[in-house]
């Protein structure tokens, strides 16, 4: 129970450093999409390099490991771009609740990657996410015109490859701080090229403003990492969607956003489907025990 708990506290703590982090993203302005993810992961790679060098520990990057490090990368990387891209054109806590659909990708991924099977519930849970994205879409003829719902909806599919390929990494007993080190490493080099060919120049604020992202992205990645080693997903995976709920009240308060009563249903319905699925794993767990 006391493990449990942690891992509540770490989920809860990395959900509010990521809604922190994409407010402050939102706050940075104008700046080109590959700046804000450069300068977020450079931030967040020394920082996991400082939590490594405190804990002594060396990145284990030998030649297995590399295929998932890649991959875990490659779709993180294609996830930031994509959340970046809707934070930037849609109302902060619509873009956030588009990238939380990342859990039901989880399933569809790991039932073709990891071969485990989706059940009837877990489908049903999938479903009610699916129709909560469409309150939050709003999806129209002139949707394509305006893709970043879309666009953020991608985002949540490239999150959930990712989140799996993070469990592949686990499997081969690839420690979290590697895989951190070596996602941000490799997020700063895929953004490197466009940074050089159409660079921005920064105002102090701005800078200021891109560090803070960079250092709560960089705590919200081990938090998450920590929550998962004390618990498992199944048990506290339904709080990461309190991240939501942060992005909705930092948006109002830092922003002056406010979603329509529309997204306000699709927060709900979502929210709610991931509460069914924390109790479907629940009641699950209670059978087999």
């Amino acid at each position: 129970m006391k493990s449990k708990i942690k891992g509540i506290v770490f989920i809860l703590t990395a959900a509010f450093f990521f809604a922190l982090m994409n407010v402050f993203v939102k706050m940075a302005g104008d700046l080109p999409l590959a700046q804000k993810s450069f300068f977020r992961n450079l931030i967040a790679f020394f920082f996991a390099w400082i939590v490594m060098i405190r804990k002594k520990e060396k990145p284990d990057i030998r030649k297995d490991n590399m295929i998932p490090l890649i991959a875990r990368a490659s779709a993180g990387t294609i996830g930031i771009f994509c959340n970046y891209y809707a934070i930037d054109h849609m109302v902060t806590a619509d873009a956030n609740t588009l990238n939380k659909l990342s859990p039901f990708f989880v399933i569809i991924f790991s039932y073709f990657i990891l071969k485990e099977k989706i059940t009837f519930k877990q489908s049903i849970c999938v479903l009610l996410a699916g129709i909560g994205s469409l309150f939050v879409v709003k999806p129209s003829l002139t949707i394509f015109s305006h893709p970043a719902s879309i666009i953020g909806m991608l985002g949540g599919m490239a999150a959930g490859l990712a989140y799996t390929l993070v469990r592949v990494c686990s499997k081969k007993n690839i420690p979290s701080s590697t895989i951190v080190l070596f996602f941000s490493g490799f997020s700063c080099l895929a953004a490197l090229p466009f940074f050089i060919l159409s660079p921005a120049s920064m105002t102090l604020h701005q800078l200021l403003i891109m560090t803070g992202a960079g250092i709560s992205g960089g705590i919200g990645q081990f938090a998450v990492t920590s929550a998962y080693s004390y618990a498992p997903a199944r048990e506290i995976s339904v709080y990461d969607y309190s991240q939501v709920i942060f992005s909705t009240v930092l948006g109002i308060i830092i922003l002056s956003e406010l979603p329509d009563i529309h997204s306000f249903i699709g927060y709900i319905i979502i929210i709610g489907a991931g509460i069914l699925m924390f109790v479907f794993n629940k009641k699950t767990d209670t059978i087999s025990a």
